[in-house]
């Protein structure tokens, strides 16, 4: 059995037995059928309200299992690496904040609710949850399209310009940053945007090889002539999404616009 998975039914069992917990959810890859020994586990677990606040997160974190770190990432998860290595992500809320529920229809495909159903008390978890079973959210919109091409210019401008002055490491932060409106841009091109909010899972298998060898340019290693290699590699690959997207979409981002940058590399 995966360690993931052992950890999984420890924190069935921990809910299933604590009158303080009303329900528990679980998300990520476990829930899509994607789980393997790499992947996190991850939790919404709802507390009844009256003992939200003096509810002690550590110990019953320690209870699914000996843990080697805990901390709260700058979205307020709890986050435990235990002692075996696995990771593990969890937010515990008051049972009156299961409302937040509906609002993940925006965050990406949601293929089977039950198997994120770990504990419900009183039925109102599993309520939520038919309200996004086989959620799909559009993302392949004129808006979408847009924005992307707009922010990847702005921030391939201003990759370009501080490699210019000689601000490598900087450039280099800004390249890896117009990489996310690149690999969108690439899947609404493909129609192929299930993964959106975190554009790089599992690329390798959802995106065409040419264009997975296109993207494998735009990167680079903390060195002049590869920023300047990639800088170009991206906004030609950006050039050919644009000229497939003004197909389908009327975009504000023109080829003389993006022809206008390509030319500025040499200026």
């Amino acid at each position: 059995m995966l360690k993931q998975k052992e950890l999984i039914a420890n924190v069935k069992n921990l809910t299933e037995s604590d009158e303080r917990i009303t329900a528990c959810m679980m998300y990520g890859s476990f829930t899509k059928g994607e789980g393997d020994q790499y992947s996190d586990i991850e939790f919404y677990i709802f507390l009844k309200h009256s003992i939200t606040s003096n509810f002690d997160s550590s110990n019953w974190l320690f209870d699914v299992a000996p843990y080697l770190m805990l901390y709260k990432n700058e979205y307020g998860t709890e986050v435990v690496i235990f002692d075996n290595l696995i990771r593990g992500e969890f937010h515990f809320l008051s049972e009156k904040d299961m409302n937040i529920i509906p609002s993940f229809k925006d965050s990406g495909y949601i293929p089977d609710t039950k198997a994120m159903l770990i504990y419900d008390e009183t039925g109102q978890l599993e309520n939520y949850l038919s309200e996004i079973s086989g959620a799909r959210p559009n993302r392949l919109t004129e808006e979408n399209a847009n924005f992307l091409l707009c922010n990847f210019s702005n921030l391939w401008l201003m990759g370009i310009n501080v490699l210019k002055r000689g601000e490598y490491a900087r450039s280099l932060e800004l390249l890896s940053q117009l990489q996310k409106n690149t690999l969108q841009l690439i899947r609404m091109a493909e129609k192929n945007a299930d993964n959106w909010l975190n554009m790089s899972k599992n690329l390798e298998k959802e995106i065409s090889l040419e264009n997975y060898k296109k993207f494998a340019k735009t990167t680079a290693r903390l060195d002049k002539v590869e920023l300047f290699e990639a800088y170009k590699n991206s906004l030609l690959l950006v050039m050919d999404l644009q000229s497939h997207l003004i197909e389908q979409y009327n975009l504000k981002v023109t080829h003389d616009i993006l022809e206008r940058l390509l030319n500025y590399i040499s200026e």
